[in-house]
């Protein structure tokens, strides 16, 4: 499968997000049988708040997102907006909350990334298309 361009993934993303608003936020939570929810940061450039849907998976702890960008050698402007501001919100099955952002350790990610692909074996293809390192980020 050849490799999305970055201005592709933002254009899905934002057709996706904007879907999203015209049907009232009421699409299913789920994009086939993968869940997603609407994140919101700070850009960190502009001050404006971004939002994009992302999939996530739900742990004991918060809610885990992979910075994946579809296996780009850049991150997504979402997750550099975390770093930059980690405070954000989310919509996740119709609740709001606000959440604050952590980047997981490489041990945390050893632990989580097996359960990410299980959930979606795509993440490991853009792992080894990628040089850089895909980074975990917990949302609590």
């Amino acid at each position: 499968m050849a490799r999305l361009k970055p201005n592709t993934i933002r254009l899905l993303g934002r057709l996706h997000a904007w879907l999203w608003k015209l049907c009232g936020g009421k699409l299913d939570n789920a994009f086939g049988k993968l869940p997603f929810m609407m994140l919101t940061t700070t850009g960190r450039k502009t001050g404006q708040r971004r939002t994009t849907p992302v999939l996530y998976l739900q742990d004991e702890t918060g809610l885990i997102v992979v910075a994946s960008f579809g296996g780009n050698d850049m991150h997504p402007a979402w997750y550099l907006n975390l770093e930059q501001c980690p405070e954000a919100e989310v919509i996740v099955k119709g609740e709001h909350r606000r959440v604050l952002a952590r980047k997981l350790s490489p041990e945390e990610k050893k632990v989580i990334w097996p359960r990410l692909v299980q959930l979606y074996p795509q993440f490991e293809i853009y792992q080894q298309r990628t040089r850089r390192e895909i980074p975990l980020m917990r949302l609590m």
